[in-house]
């Protein structure tokens, strides 16, 4: 167990794959874009149909033209 034990610093081991790290990191800033956009699009479809007079499918109605609207300006 101990004979693979490394022994000089950290920064002289395997190459860093910066193409695969700039690619999880563009994924994750678009996930947290887009689930930021769901979650607004439903607190103001929350608030419309418990606020108003509006009801359940006018609020579904308005959410899912949010996401719609806000992912086709995000994209």
């Amino acid at each position: 167990m101990a004979e693979h034990m490394p022994t000089g610093p950290a920064e002289t081991g395997a190459e860093m794959d910066y193409a695969e790290h700039e690619r999880t990191y563009n994924l994750f800033l678009a996930i947290t874009k887009y689930s930021s956009l769901v979650v607004i699009a439903l607190l103001i479809a929350m608030a419309f149909g418990f606020f108003t007079s509006a009801g359940f499918f006018s609020s579904t109605i308005l959410f899912v033209l949010i996401c719609a609207l806000g992912g086709w300006l995000m994209r």
